[in-house]
């Protein structure tokens, strides 16, 4: 029994994970995200003090004591009072406000959850682009350790010098050098998407096919409008500029405007506090109530806090502008520069064709031993320099094929759509 469950567990570890599974990990255990909800909780209990104010509270005391002689304060054994505001000019923007506040707290939300999703979309198709750079560069270094072995023989026969045969271990090392440091990188990345989810780093091993395409952008011309209505982070600047708007209008709507308050006071007085001796009619059972009307005419810190929030709601107007230009600026230079990364991607893809293509040929030629007349013999030592090549141009069609879905990724989180696109894989 322990035998198989050691058994499943090990399967499980070594288990592909696809993306749209560590990144719904990561929505699920990222702190970041959990602040931004805290951060929607706490907006919305604004929402609700705003509004409660025209709830009237309920409030139980007590003001018992001795009194000698005349009595100083109120004798209640217990009293109870209620208060509630009925009506100022100023409270619905406040209450507006509050609505506006909440709505940012949710698109900040958005944005952040739009950030987790970017983070760990790059760690993993990173981390998939090294994991299959790393399978091509171990066959490298099988037929780099094999033209060494070749110029070792061709030394001893004097076919070749010396040189030949320290270039052939300069390739071989280059390859463990580069095999070293993208081990390295794997590592890291590992270690990120283990932060990110909360599972053990050796538990991702990725699946390229879980890896959505991504849509073309180079035709689009509207992705600058497409951002002012997806982007969570410019939607949450707009709505937070609002907020800020509805405080500054209610404050200003604050002097010179009438304030209505309801209030209510039960109180059940003491008859040992001498109030039946120095009072001409004294009663146990006492209620107020009635309707207080303020008007504010001159108050300097509320002048102040006008000008505060007036200056507030200035400064959120402007950050919101300031963010919608600096997206529609990234996406511009975004979309240019994925034009000229997937001009790379096919130079590379190209130079990979050409080279396989070429080693096919080599492989035959050594096969069937035909070639052209008079042109030269092709060796063993030929045949693994051009395997070597085919791994290379492999290596860097895949650093193309990465540098394209880091700009398509960048470019759906500007937008507002990286997290449709991360559902829209295999749930796997």
């Amino acid at each position: 029994m322990a035998l198989c469950l050691w058994l499943l567990v090990s399967f499980r570890m070594q288990a592909q994970v696809s993306l749209y599974t560590v990144v719904d990990l990561a929505l699920r255990n990222s702190a970041q995200v959990r602040m931004a909800q805290a951060d929607v909780m706490r907006a919305a209990a604004g929402l609700t003090e705003a509004k409660d104010a025209y709830i009237p509270n309920l409030m139980l005391g007590s003001s018992l004591g001795y009194s000698y002689g005349f009595p100083l304060g109120e004798p209640s054994v217990f009293n109870v009072t209620s208060q509630s505001l009925l009506f100022t000019f100023s409270q619905p923007d406040y209450v507006r406000s509050a609505r506006a506040a909440l709505r940012a707290a949710e698109l900040n939300l958005k944005d952040s959850r739009q950030q987790v999703i970017l983070d760990t979309a790059l760690d993993y198709a990173q981390l998939d682009k090294t994991q299959n750079e790393m399978a091509a560069l171990d066959q490298e270094k099988q037929y780099a350790d094999k033209l060494v072995s070749i110029e070792q023989d061709r030394v001893l026969a004097g076919v070749d010098g010396r040189t030949e045969l320290t270039r052939a271990e300069l390739t071989a090392a280059q390859i463990t050098l580069k095999r070293i440091h993208l081990e390295n990188e794997a590592e890291s990345l590992r270690q990120q998407l283990a932060h990110l989810t909360g599972l053990a780093p050796s538990s991702f091993i990725t699946d390229s096919r879980s890896i959505p395409a991504a849509p073309d952008f180079l035709q689009a011309t509207d992705l600058g409008r497409r951002a002012g209505m997806l982007n969570a982070g410019i939607q949450a600047a707009e709505a937070n500029a609002k907020s800020k708007m509805y405080i500054a209008f209610g404050d200003s709507r604050q002097t010179f405007r009438p304030q209505l308050s309801f209030g209510a006071d039960y109180s059940l007085f003491a008859k040992f506090n001498n109030y039946d001796q120095y009072f001409r009619s004294f009663q146990y059972n006492n209620f107020n109530v009635g309707i207080q009307i303020r008007v504010p005419l001159f108050d300097a810190s509320l002048k102040s806090r006008q000008q505060r929030s007036a200056a507030e709601a200035a400064h959120a107007a402007a950050e919101a502008d300031q963010t919608r230009n600096q997206v529609n600026e990234q996406i511009l230079q975004m979309q240019r520069s994925l034009a000229e990364l997937r001009a790379q991607q096919r130079v590379a893809q190209l130079q990979a064709e050409l080279a396989q293509e070429q080693l096919e040929a080599l492989t035959t030629q050594l096969e069937q031993g035909s070639g052209s007349p008079g042109a030269p013999l092709l060796t063993p030592k030929d045949e693994q320099q051009a395997r070597i090549l085919e791994r290379q141009r492999y290596e860097e069609m895949l650093d193309a094929d990465f540098a394209v879905v880091r700009a398509e990724l960048n470019l759906m989180r500007s937008i507002g759509t990286i997290e449709d696109w991360a559902k829209s894989g295999p749930q796997k």
